[in-house]
This record gives C-alpha cells, sequence and structure tokens, in this order.
C-alpha cells in the first residue's frame, strides 16, 4: 500500500483540528503494519478527529474512505479478524483448482497423450507448450491462462524436460580424463598465443528444391512448394567441411561436391590457414585441433595423418590433434558454436544450388559476434585410398603418453 500524506491540499480549518504528532505518526506507523493493523489504526484516528475525520484521514494518507469506514464499522461491531489472519476466512481469491475440480485430471490427460496412447488428442503431434495447453483447456469451457497452467505444472512436478541421450555406446573408462586434457591443452595453446580450432563435417546436404527443416515466416497461405521425392541416388549433395577458431569465434566452410575423404578434411583445413589462419596467427609455430574420433578426420584414420604430414611440410607448422573419445562428438565446440547457427540461418529455406548454399552459410552471424568465411571446394576426392604401414612409419609423429591413439603431433619433415 503507497502512502500519499496529502495533508497540503487540507483546508485550513481541517489543519487546525489535526492533533500535533498525527501526520508524523501514521508515516511512522502505517508503512510497518499489516493490512489489518492498518485500516484499524486509520479507523481510530478518524474516530478521535471526529466530524470530517474521515476525509481528513483519506487526504493525510491517501487511503480510501471506503477502506477506513469498513475499518470503523469492524471496530464498531467487534468484528475484528482472528490474531493469525490478516482477512476475513474465505477473503482473497479461490484457488483455481477449487474453482474447477476436474482441472488437474484435465490437465494430466492432454500431458500424457502420448503415453496414454490416444491419437485424437489435438496435442499429440505438436509441442506441449503452456500457451498450446491453455487454449485448449480454454476449448473445454475452462477459463485459464498460461501463466496459471505454468504454476500448476509445477505444483504437479511437472518441469521443462529434454531427450536424454542415453544410447551414445560403451563408455570409455578415461572418457572424463581425456576431456580434461584437451582442456588444458587447450587453455596452454591459446595462454601462447596460437590458435585451437575445433573441426568436422556437417550432414550432407541435397542441392534442389527439395524441403528444408524448420519454419519461417511468410505469408498466409504461400508456403514455398518443393519436390516431393527425395530419395533418388544420384541427387549432387553438398558436403560443408567447417573450420571453427575458438579464440575468434570465427568460421571458415568449405563445400565439396565429390566425397567426404581425409584429403578432402585436410584441404578445408589448408584452405582455412591461407585465408584467415595465417593472417589471424601471423607468428604460430603450431595449431591445435580438435576433433571427432570417426570419420574422414577419425583418430585411426591413416590418410588424415599423411595428409596432415603433407601439411605440416608445406606450412612448417606443427599440429597438435586431441580427439574426442567414441560417441562423445556433441562436445566438439564446432557442433553448437557454429553448426547450430547455420542451420537456423537456412531453416524452411530450399537448398536450391550451390551459389545458395555458400551465401546462406556466408551470411550466418550470431549475437555473440561469430562470422564465417565459405567456399566452394570443386575438386574431385578419390575413396579408398589405402596408406601402407611404411608411409606410416615415416611420419614424423609423436604420441603423448596419455592415450596416443587421440592425442599427438606431426611435425614437418625438413
Amino acid at each position: 500500500m503507497i502512502f500519499s500524506f496529502r495533508n497540503k491540499n487540507l483546508r485550513e480549518m481541517e489543519v487546525k483540528a489535526i492533533p500535533n504528532g498525527t501526520v508524523e505518526r501514521l508515516k511512522k506507523l502505517l508503512p510497518i503494519l499489516n493490512e489489518k493493523e492498518q485500516r484499524n489504526l486509520l479507523a481510530l484516528e478518524a474516530k478521535a478527529l471526529g466530524h470530517g475525520g474521515i476525509k481528513i484521514v483519506s487526504e493525510i494518507t491517501g487511503v480510501s474512505c471506503q477502506r477506513i469506514i469498513r475499518g470503523m464499522k469492524e471496530i464498531s461491531e467487534q468484528v475484528l479478524i482472528k490474531k493469525d489472519r490478516i482477512r476475513k476466512e474465505g477473503g482473497g481469491r479461490k484457488l483455481i483448482t477449487e474453482k474447477y475440480v476436474n482441472l488437474e485430471k484435465d490437465l494430466f490427460v492432454l500431458l500424457e497423450a502420448d503415453t496414454l496412447g490416444d491419437p485424437i488428442n489435438p496435442l499429440m503431434w505438436s509441442s506441449k507448450s503452456t500457451r498450446k495447453l491453455a487454449a485448449e483447456l480454454i476449448k473445454m469451457g475452462y477459463n485459464i491462462s498460461h501463466v496459471t497452467i505454468k504454476k500448476l505444472l509445477n505444483s504437479m512436478g511437472y518441469s521443462l524436460q529434454a531427450n536424454k541421450k542415453t544410447k551414445a555406446g560403451s563408455k570409455n573408462p578415461d572418457r572424463n580424463a581425456q576431456f580434461w586434457h584437451i582442456n588444458e591443452k587447450a587453455k596452454s595453446f591459446i595462454k601462447e598465443g596460437n590458435p585451437v580450432i575445433s573441426i568436422d563435417t556437417k550432414k550432407k546436404e541435397l542441392i534442389g528444391n527439395f524441403k528444408n527443416a524448420g519454419v519461417e515466416y511468410a505469408a498466409k497461405g504461400t508456403p514455398k512448394e518443393v519436390s516431393v521425392y527425395d530419395f533418388q541416388q544420384e541427387l549432387l549433395k553438398a558436403i560443408p567441411y567447417g573450420i571453427y577458431d575458438i579464440v575468434k569465434n570465427e568460421g571458415w566452410v568449405n563445400v565439396g561436391i565429390s566425397s567426404d575423404t581425409s584429403e578432402f578434411a585436410v584441404e578445408s583445413i589448408r584452405r582455412w590457414w591461407n585465408g584467415l589462419g595465417k593472417s589471424r596467427y601471423p607468428n604460430s609455430k603450431k595449431i591445435m585441433i580438435t576433433a571427432d574420433g570417426g570419420g574422414s578426420n577419425g583418430s585411426r584414420t591413416r590418410l588424415f595423418k599423411k595428409e596432415l604430414q603433407q601439411l605440416t611440410n608445406e606450412t612448417g607448422l606443427s599440429i597438435f590433434v586431441c580427439h574426442f573419445p567414441p560417441g562423445t562428438s556433441k562436445w566438439n565446440k564446432i557442433e553448437h558454436r557454429m553448426f547450430s547457427f547455420i542451420s537456423q540461418n537456412w531453416r524452411a529455406r530450399p537448398l536450391l544450388d550451390l551459389v545458395t548454399i555458400v551465401n546462406l552459410i556466408g551470411a550466418t552471424t550470431t549475437t555473440t559476434g561469430l562470422k564465417i568465411c565459405c567456399e566452394l571446394d570443386e575438386n574431385l576426392y578419390e575413396t579408398g585410398i589405402v596408406v601402407s604401414d611404411e608411409e606410416i612409419r615415416n611420419l614424423n609423429i609423436t604420441r603423448d603418453d596419455f592415450h596416443g591413439e587421440w592425442n599427438y603431433a606431426i611435425h614437418p619433415q625438413n
């Protein structure tokens, strides 16, 4: 309750009728009293002032005359509220669950439609947001808001839940230790001013007038029309290979059209270094790479190491590689720092041609300052290349004592 104490507006005769200290007393007491105590005090002061006291007290405090009159009535009739209550029993708004006895039951049916196996339920195939739940309950005759739904869900033991991945394969006992190892090495590189990059291949994308996941605002009734069939084997696909600079928050995407091979992966790193890395880190003599444990840049892929050796020979850089343990690829920063934003940027847009893909990737930005360079790689990369044991022995490679198959460095041979 806010008190204005507008005693400056009182008529001169009313001001003279106010005993000394009344205004000061009300100023000090009212803010620290509860609703019942305030009402009683105002009523007593008004009675003490006599005729016109209600209006005077109202003008002094800004409290309505009706509230003061109610307090006087309670005092005169001795209908004071119990000591442990501020309002009379039955006062205040009724609980919505008292107003609607079947509300929790109906809400439960909506929430658990998929487990109860009700294919007719309108929320079976849509997200169960509080607004949608409220809309469905309103259709059922309830007068309820999404804010009340949220409070009710909390009281019923519900909370926002995401899918939990528990089927990631066998857990390596040194998984967490490898995360620690990667983190410590990355901090060391960053402290020395050397680049730390996260690399990976984004999923292949169909090129043409095909449906792309997601929704986008458009005039009502004017959805983009795309082809129905997109499963032909001969369809052209784009292969975006990404390099994400963890320190600079910059990305480089090399869009290939051939095959996702180790040769293509290292060529993407080469293009990043020549296009961005060299200018960003002119004094660096080494690079740290974090990569998945499988795919074209996998820890067991011989061709990846052979191609990295060629890159180190060309650039004079030592390349330190740390692979994430099996089943933990989503921990690689490129996934949630770059690829996720590219997917958001081209959602619901058919990737009609390579130019569209390159432009959409290059236009991807974030509020945290992410910038991405993108170019097209029209080279053809041969699959099935075999790297001999002798070629592996000739590599200038050093392996860490801790999981050398995951953590190693390749140095120039000249």
